[in-house]
């Protein structure tokens, strides 16, 4: 089943994502993982509801073309090519992502689910992105590839929703994208105003501001 294949994929690039170095690679994970999830309504057989076609087009423009635009400007900006020194390695957090996607599949395996439930796996997969994304924004020093760890956070949402797609209106899905949006647009001035003030993006300067 193509959904099958999609699921897998995203939750490839949660692994990916943690161990990587490369910013610029990071970006490409996460907007590989958001286009993936804008495709997958139309592999569940939903391809003939507007809406939800509408939705899925929004989705890839978002996270497909517009939030790479901006990480772009965000790099050439700040002139930066690796996390160095995360809080947490990148050989631990793979064993952390592994945790918590092996834990993922057996809360999900437990949570009751309505009836005729399109895919099983979207639970434990939706689970196991919204662990990488605060995995990504608790250990990594860097603003932006916290940044990275919200836009994975978010795709975790976006997941679970899928469950509900049929029932959700398209402002409320709109709604999600909107939040997507702006909580990228402020994360983009914060690294800003850490950049002029320290000519760096390390979010550990933030320790040096005092009244």
């Amino acid at each position: 089943m193509l959904s099958d294949f999609l699921i897998a994929l995203i939750m490839l690039t949660n692994f990916s994502l943690v161990t990587t170095s490369r910013i610029n690679k990071s970006i490409q994970f996460a907007v590989l993982q958001g286009v993936l999830l804008g495709l997958l309504p139309l592999t569940m057989g939903l391809w003939r509801i507007p809406h939800i076609v509408l939705l899925a087009a929004a989705a890839v423009a978002v996270k497909g073309w517009l939030i790479p635009s901006l990480f772009r400007r965000a790099l050439q900006q700040v002139k930066i090519d690796r996390e160095v020194g995360p809080y947490i390695g990148f050989s631990a957090s793979l064993l952390l992502c592994a945790l918590g996607t092996g834990l993922s599949m057996l809360l999900a395996h437990n949570l009751p689910l309505k009836l005729g439930t399109a895919n099983p796996l979207f639970v434990p997969a939706s689970l196991a992105t919204l662990f990488t994304g605060f995995l990504l924004l608790v250990s990594r020093r860097k603003a932006l590839t916290q940044v990275v760890g919200y836009l994975v956070l978010e795709n975790g949402i976006y997941l679970f929703a899928l469950l509900l797609v049929e029932e959700m209106p398209l402002l409320v899905e709109a709604g999600i994208l909107l939040d997507l949006f702006v909580g990228i647009f402020v994360m983009g001035i914060v690294i800003n105003h850490i950049r002029v003030a320290f000519d760096s993006i390390d979010t550990r300067h933030l320790a040096e501001l005092k009244d």
